[in-house]
């Protein structure tokens, strides 16, 4: 049994991940340990194929370690059911991708007020939640706006606003700014540290972008499954209007 630490968000202990191809068996995660603070917004950066996305996943609870141990607010994910885990994400993460994975069909607010209709929310409650979403990504005038009708960025701002609507303590983002131009990354990022900084959001984020991991707190490398480096940085923040 680990050492629990009452005092970090996410704590993951000698994690291992191997994926079986059928032909060949792949170590993703190569005896990992790793220890995140409440307010810490972290990037882990890699070469492609290094494992930084299978640890978000491994974190995060989406995928299972074939051994060690991740502890996410004191909470061991492998005592955790499938159904109490699903619970927890819904209730306790927030996620962002690079694919905005919005549905086309439901407009900006119908699209961040879905977790919650999901989740039980009545639906006057969980409208209500979603334009204060909207509103912190500076998009409550699009709200009806279907996903076909904004930009990348605005885009990525309600998918930002969907992992945000639930009040999560943690968000997890995997390359999200990875289908952007330069300009709109820098507008993203900005936004995100800005939300990190004002609401203390524990934000964990996988780039594999120099310049997007420099607007981090803190810097951890990755290299064919293991951490390599794990410093904290001096962020830089883009000087933006309106974020």
């Amino acid at each position: 049994m680990a050492e629990i630490k009452p005092q970090y968000s996410i704590q993951a202990v000698d994690i291992h991940k191997t994926y079986d191809t059928g032909t060949a068996k792949v170590p993703a995660l190569k005896g990992v340990n790793l220890e995140i603070a409440p307010g810490e917004m972290v990037a882990v950066m890699g070469p492609s194929g290094c494992g930084k996305t299978t640890l978000l996943n491994c974190l995060s609870g989406l995928d299972k370690v074939d051994s060690g141990e991740i502890w996410l607010e004191g909470k061991n994910l492998a005592t955790l059911s499938d159904r109490e885990r699903t619970q927890y994400r819904a209730l306790r993460m927030g996620f962002v991708f690079q694919v905005y994975n919005l549905l086309p069909v439901l407009n900006a607010v119908e699209n961040v007020e879905l977790p919650l209709l999901l989740a039980g929310v009545k639906p006057r409650a969980a409208r209500e939640q979603a334009l204060g979403a909207l509103d912190q990504v500076g998009l409550r005038d699009w709200a009806r706006h279907r996903p076909a009708e904004l930009s990348g960025g605005q885009r990525q701002r309600t998918t930002i606003a969907r992992a945000l609507v639930n009040r999560p303590a943690i968000v997890w983002a995997d390359e999200p700014t990875g289908a952007l131009d330069s300009s709109t990354a820098d507008e993203i990022m900005g936004l995100m540290r800005a939300l990190n900084e004002q609401e203390g959001l524990t934000i964990v984020l996988v780039t594999h972008d120099a310049h997007v991991g420099a607007q981090c707190g803190r810097l951890i490398s990755m290299m064919d499954g293991q951490i390599i480096g794990d410093d904290a940085q001096v962020a830089e923040v883009p000087q933006l209007a309106g974020v």
